[in-house]
């Protein structure tokens, strides 16, 4: 486990004082009894666009009250106009009334935090007293009105989180009394004007999370008010303006995830004294951290790591008193120099520090022992993947506030400290890759937080401490690699919590498995390979039925596979090679979706199978079992020769009675089927179409309830049919996603059914689980459909390839996907459509397979979803037999064959799978703005092929966040001066990648490659990475 997926995360890429603004203020109004029918009318109008509203807010706008009293209306005492117009995070649904326009008196209009859409009305250009504008966290689309610029007085103009598109209109120019421009987290373009140097009222400029590019203009030097600066993750370039530097106002320089370059001036801690957040992380920064920053006595956030950062840390943090975060990660300031760790001397004279991340910087010397003096609010240390020798000092334990402590590949020894169970408030943990020896200490029962512990590959002994048992919240444990032995407790195995990995390989662990590792259900990987374990394999271990990896090789088990083993069906790749077992290998297994089987260096007998994986010789290894017969030519096994039974004569008079028995049994056994037959028919002919299993049934109002009012603060998607929220059941406290059709669409009726008679029959690991639905009416008598899946915390494959995305702008360190991740993403998708097609009870066609479609969980596993344009077929098994379909998925993805009129086939999905990985590999889309006319995906990643594949490829690959940092292969982790072994390493696994993706995606159906034999070469990449 590398801490750098553990990097920092405190701060939005804006900063909180940027996101928790207020900019009304205190509103208050006496009771009017003169009416104002123009503001009357006005208002009314606005409540008739609003279609839902689950507070009850217009509860009170009517004839009973006057206007002035209504909820989130106030009025001006003197003229007794509306003034203000206050309903943020009110739940309501529906769009802007144009007549919002006609309240002339209007100063202050907040309808933030909400779910209104459509275009914002040109009509609020009418409003030329009005100051401040807040629409922020909204869904509204279109571009800027240009006529904003008529109301002159405006000095908050919040728009932040819509789906804004075009330029910054020029016509804002005019808004000289402009404080704030708050526009962040939209798909707004083009460049950064320059006029916005000419709104010298400015303080405040927040546009992190677009598609803004180009350099920053010289002009934002003229905004003398300027205190914060908030530019993150765009497409920005160049260097920072020198005028920048000048403005001694700024406090926050927020400009991380961009393109940018050049160095930071070495006066940058006088020129800009007032500095509290320094945040450029992910560009291209260069040369050393001024030493000038010891002179800025604000600062709080110092965050500049994933840049290219060198030379000697020379700063004294020491003065620097309200120093929260120090992050520089993924540079190069280490150098070998003596002294070079000093300048953690000086953080302990910071108090308020919480965060320290240095990982990946090839800092050397001895690990301090100062660092048991830092702040006692530390929460994160990170000083993994540098070069630091020395024990680990006791005085560790003093930092009770850990929350995350990676020391992991350094040069590290002596024992772990006891003192380590005083971090009770721990919960991941890595000294893995080191030289540590010794016990591990018994003090780690203490850790009662802990969700990842890593002590692989180090020089430990002894036996594991039963308390580890206390940890009941680990999610993964590695003790691989070490010189551990004793039996394994049972307490180990008795903690439910774990579901990524334990990995207690290569030890020298004996005795049983104790059976209590069936309580390991949620557990997705194990492996206890390269240990002296005996004694027969567990039935328990059955019950671990979410296991994919198991591997159990080079022990001494015996006895035979448990039968029970036939519940691990979504197992794909099981190696219990070079053991003593012994029987027949089970017939269940030629029904799993194996991957990997090795059963050689056993002493099993009897005829192997040749069917699911037994029928491809590269999936399956049984060497070395000299009683073996039968099987598929290619493993050279010798035919099963069956004795005859001896004949024996059976009397007449038994057969004449066994004829009338089964006569008697048969009219019965058919009058019972006719029976059940007819009443499922009726049955079926009277019922709604539903799953196969039952499930628990979930009504509109527990929906409703679940979704807070379907508000838009739980909208994670919308589609053609469809809007997707994150809702939670109450009677489980369940967090699920929640899909709720627009039956006002044409063909939501159709892609409902589609896909629940998909989903009815299929089960498999890597395809989205459905938990109920709901076809109910909501509190209007409407016709309601909603589906409910298991929640995928990660999102979508489309948020993780393509910036500026919504999983982003919720991220502080840049959400990259690195190469290994990309080929498990690759195999978990091809694996569910060579299930789909291949497997399954019926043969299934997606029709709509794309990055969004792909939904990924909170271990990074694929999960493919959305089945609204699914086919079902009983002979779709090659291009020849196809089933015809209006809808024939997403341009770009669907096949050409599509286009021109032909039918579906489960080679128009393997074509779309083609697309889908060239684009994880290019982080192109296939409909991006450069592949116009003749040029596509396909033909792009073909011209690029051999030589040129570097050119091509997802520039994340290429940066410090992968191939330096080491999350591209184990290789270039035990080197990290590797640079070029990892680009080839790189060259050597993206060059078939694209060929595969080529392959898939061939003009002609029947030239693509099977999907099966997809997985096998991805499987085969795959390996270079282990």
């Amino acid at each position: 486990m590398g801490l750098g997926f553990f990097h920092f995360q405190a701060l939005f890429l804006l900063s909180a004082p940027l996101l928790n603004f207020t900019p009304f203020r205190i509103l208050s109004v006496s009771a009017t009894t003169f009416r104002n029918f123009t503001d009357r009318l006005a208002l009314l109008d606005f409540k008739s666009k609003i279609i839902h509203d689950p507070q009850n807010i217009f509860g009170s706008w009517n004839d009973s009250l006057h206007f002035c009293r209504w909820q989130g209306v106030r009025c001006g005492c003197r003229h007794e106009r509306v003034t203000v117009l206050k309903l943020d995070s009110s739940g309501l649904v529906g769009s802007i009334s144009p007549a919002l326009g006609n309240l002339s008196f209007l100063w202050g209009l907040d309808l933030s935090n909400n779910t209104l859409q459509g275009k914002i009305p040109d009509g609020l250009g009418r409003l030329f007293r009005l100051q401040i504008l807040v629409l922020s966290n909204n869904s509204f689309v279109g571009e800027i009105p240009g006529n904003l610029s008529h109301c002159s007085k405006l000095d908050y103009l919040g728009l932040a989180s819509n789906n804004l598109v075009g330029k910054i209109p020029a016509e804002l120019v005019s808004l000289s009394k402009l404080e704030k421009l708050v526009i962040h987290k939209n798909n707004l373009s083009g460049a950064i004007p320059p006029f916005i140097g000419n709104l010298t009222s400015l303080n405040s400029i927040s546009a992190a999370a677009n598609n803004f590019q180009g350099r920053i203009p010289d002009t934002l030097g003229q905004l003398k008010n300027l205190e914060s600066l908030g530019l993150g993750t765009n497409f920005l370039s160049g260097t920072i303006p020198l005028p920048l530097y000048n403005l001694s106002t700024l406090s926050i320089l927020s400009l991380s995830e961009n393109q940018l370059q050049g160095y930071l001036p070495s006066d940058i801690g006088l020129s800009l004294p007032n500095l509290q957040y320094i945040q450029i992380r992910a560009n291209q920064f260069s040369g050393s951290i001024p030493l000038s920053i010891s002179n800025s006595s604000n600062l709080q956030v110092l965050e500049a790591g994933d840049n290219s950062f060198s030379g000697k840390l020379s700063v004294n943090f020491g003065g620097l008193k309200h120093l929260a975060v120090v992050s520089l990660s993924f540079n190069k300031m280490g150098s070998g120099e003596p002294g070079e760790l000093s300048f953690l001397d000086s953080l302990i004279n910071c108090p308020s520090l919480y965060a320290i991340d240095l990982v990946r910087n090839h800092f050397e010397g001895m690990l301090p022992n100062s660092l048991g003096n830092l702040s006692t609010g530390l929460t994160f240390l990170g000083l993994g993947q540098n070069q630091l020798f020395g024990g680990i000092h006791s005085g560790i334990g003093n930092l009770i506030n850990l929350n995350t402590l990676g020391l992991e590949f350094n040069q590290l020894s002596g024992p772990i400290p006891l003192e380590i169970g005083k971090l009770r408030m721990l919960q991941r943990f890595s000294l893995s890759y080191n030289r540590l020896s010794g016990h591990i200490p018994s003090s780690i029962g203490n850790l009662t937080l802990l969700l990842e512990f890593d002590l692989q590959r180090n020089q430990l002994q002894g036996t594991i401490p039963s308390s580890i048992g206390n940890c009941q919240k680990l999610l993964l444990l590695h003790l691989s690699r070490n010189n551990l032995s004793g039996n394994a407790p049972k307490e180990l195995f008795a903690i439910s919590s774990l579901s990524i990995s334990l990995d207690l390989s290569q030890n020298y662990f004996n005795g049983s498995l104790p059976s209590e590792i069936g309580s390991l259900k949620s557990l997705a990987k194990l492996n206890v390979s390269y240990n002296e374990f005996s004694g027969e394999i567990p039935s328990t271990l059955a019950s671990c039925t979410s296991l994919e990896y198991l591997y159990m090789q080079h022990n001494f088990f015996q006895g035979s596979i448990p039968s029970s083993f036939s519940t691990l069906r979504g197992i794909q790749k099981l190696d219990l090679s070079h053991n003593n077992l012994s029987g027949q290998i089970p017939k269940f297994l030629d029904t799993f979706a194996l991957l990997k089987l090795n059963l050689s260096f056993n002493d099993f007998e009897g005829e192997v199978p040749t069917k699911g994986a037994f029928g491809n010789a590269t999936a399956i290894l049984v060497d070395g079992n000299k009683k073996l017969c039968g099987g598929i030519s290619e493993l050279k096994l010798p035919k099963c020769n069956f004795k005859k039974s001896k004949k024996w004569k059976i009397p007449l008079w038994l057969i004449l009675l066994l004829t009338i028995a089964c006569g008697f049994l048969g009219v019965a056994v058919v009058s019972f089927v006719l029976l059940y037959l007819s009443r499922r028919k009726r049955k079926e002919q009277s019922s709604e179409l539903s799953l196969k299993e039952p499930l628990p049934k979930v009504s509109y109002e527990m929906l409703l309830k679940a979704t807070n009012g379907f508000s838009s603060d739980n909208l994670i998607g919308e589609g053609g049919f469809v809007s997707v929220y994150r809702g939670i059941l109450d009677q489980d406290d369940t967090v699920v996603a929640i899909k709720v059709l627009n039956l006002q669409t044409r063909g939501a009726s159709k892609s409902f059914v589609a896909e629940c008679e998909a989903l009815r029959n299929v089960r498999h690991r890597n395809l989205l689980k459905i938990i109920t639905s709901c076809s109910s009416v909501d509190f209007q008598g409407n016709e309601f459909k909603a589906l409910v899946y298991e929640f995928m915390p990660n999102g979508s494959l489309e948020m993780w390839l393509h910036r500026n995305s919504e999983i982003d702008s919720h991220q502080d360190e840049p959400r990259r996907l690195d190469l290994l991740q990309r080929i498990d993403i690759a195999i978990d998708v091809a694996s569910a459509l060579d299930y789909l097609h291949n497997h399954s009870h019926m043969p299934i066609i997606h029709c709509d397979l794309k990055p969004s479609n792909t939904l990924l969980d909170s271990n990074m596993t694929a999960h493919v979803g959305d089945f609204g344009l699914a086919r079902l077929s009983p002979e779709l098994t090659n291009f020849n037999q196809s089933s015809s379909v209006g809808l024939k998925g997403t341009i770009g993805y669907a096949p050409p064959e599509y286009g021109l009129g032909s039918q579906v086939s489960i080679y128009g999905d393997i074509y779309s799978y083609g697309i889908l990985l060239l684009e994880m590999i290019t982080a192109k889309r296939p409909t991006d703005y450069m592949f116009e006319g003749t040029l596509n995906l396909h033909g792009f990643a073909r011209m690029a092929l051999p030589e040129q594949v570097l050119n091509i490829v997802d520039p994340s690959l290429l940066s410090s966040g992968n191939v330096e940092a080491g999350r591209m292969s184990n290789i270039s982790l035990e080197n990290p001066t590797s640079s070029s072994n990892e680009i080839g390493t790189l060259v050597e696994c993206v060059t078939p990648l694209i060929e595969i993706g080529l392959s898939c995606s061939r003009e002609l159906p029947q030239d693509r490659l099977e999907i099966s034999h997809a997985i096998t070469e991805l499987c085969s990449i795959r390996k270079i990475l282990q």
